[in-house]
């Protein structure tokens, strides 16, 4: 059915990627970013139920059969978006070695963390207002994603080389960052990205306990 779609208008706006078109990954993936940052204003602006991929595709100035080029469904765009989550701190928690963390090493984590998400807050927005639609969302890399990031944090506090004092601590500075980033994220709408910072540093490294 896709395939049909895509066939009966192959003429897209110009410069869009297309089917059969000679154009490069780059620009693929460029094509790509814009309908997820087109789609994210959407869904948060009017909900993800409320929105359509024709109201998509209007916006971007394109065809439905170009959106198609990119993304199957309105629920691969949900899932691609909610995955932007997932990047944030993924190196980070990579990186931690072995060896027992520290209340040091773990604050300039989530302060990292906290840099990361703030220029994305649009990205939690979106989850706080849809989270009907995201909770019917599932793959197996999404999955699996998951299963990295939360074993990742369990391993770390866990570890019985570190301190039971600071390991909950440090549990409770993963709390500050959450939540102050995804349970205040419609009251803090008209808070500034640098005054939130501040604020949630100060908060996070009060709990840290330096």
């Amino acid at each position: 059915m896709i395939q049909n779609q895509m066939e009966a208008d192959p003429s897209d706006a110009p410069g869009e990627v297309g089917p059969g078109a000679g154009t490069s990954d780059g620009h693929r993936a460029d094509t790509r970013q814009r309908i997820l940052d087109v789609a994210l204003d959407l869904f948060t602006e009017q909900g993800y139920d409320g929105t359509s991929l024709r109201q998509i595709a209007e916006r971007l100035g394109i065809t439905k059969a170009a959106l198609y080029y990119h993304f199957q469904s309105k629920e691969d765009i949900l899932l691609a978006l909610h995955m932007r989550l997932h990047e944030f701190g993924r190196e980070s928690l990579r990186q931690l070695g072995d060896e027992p963390v520290t209340l040091k090493l773990w604050g300039e984590l989530l302060d990292d963390l906290i840099d990361q998400m703030l220029p994305q807050r649009k990205i939690l927005l979106l989850h706080q207002r849809n989270e009907a639609a995201l909770e019917k969302i599932h793959s197996r890399d999404h999955a699996a994603e998951n299963e990295f990031i939360f074993n990742r944090l369990r391993t770390v506090v866990s570890d019985p080389n570190i301190a039971l004092g600071d390991r909950v601590r440090m549990t409770a500075a993963v709390g500050v960052v959450f939540s102050g980033l995804f349970l205040g994220g419609e009251a803090f709408v008209g808070v500034s990205d640098e005054e939130l910072r501040t604020l949630l540093r100060q908060v996070l490294h009060d709990v840290l306990g330096r």
